[in-house]
Parts: C-alpha cells; sequence; structure tokens
C-alpha cells in the first residue's frame, strides 16, 4: 500500500514536469521551424495544464531590486 502510494507521489514530482518540459521544448522548436500555429498553443497549454496539475509555476517571477 505504501508503495503504492509513493509511486503515485513519484510520479506526479517527476514524470509529469518532465514531460511538461518536453511538450515546451517541441513546441518552442516547432515555432522556431514554422512560426506560431494552432499546434504549438495547443503544446504550450498542455505544457502549462500539466505544470498546474503538478503544483509548479510555469511562469517565473522575476525578481525586483
Amino acid at each position: 500500500m505504501i508503495w503504492k502510494t509513493a509511486g503515485r507521489w513519484a510520479i506526479l514530482a517527476i514524470a509529469i514536469p518532465v514531460v511538461a518540459i518536453g511538450i515546451r521544448k517541441l513546441g518552442e522548436h516547432l515555432e522556431a521551424k514554422g512560426g506560431n500555429s494552432r499546434t504549438t498553443g495547443l503544446l504550450r497549454k498542455s505544457a502549462e495544464g500539466l505544470d498546474w496539475v503538478s503544483g509548479r509555476s510555469s511562469k517565473r517571477e522575476v525578481a525586483h531590486h
């Protein structure tokens, strides 16, 4: 039982953010190659959704000095 719960946490903590990064990089690559399109927009939204699911913020806060 504890291993099943630990496995789920590992997926949330590691796998989902890694997949989101991969999707974001793919979208950036496609956008650089062919410009902005519906596909690149969907990839960006998907990555943001995965960031939300995993509790990560996709937008970096800018530190003001």
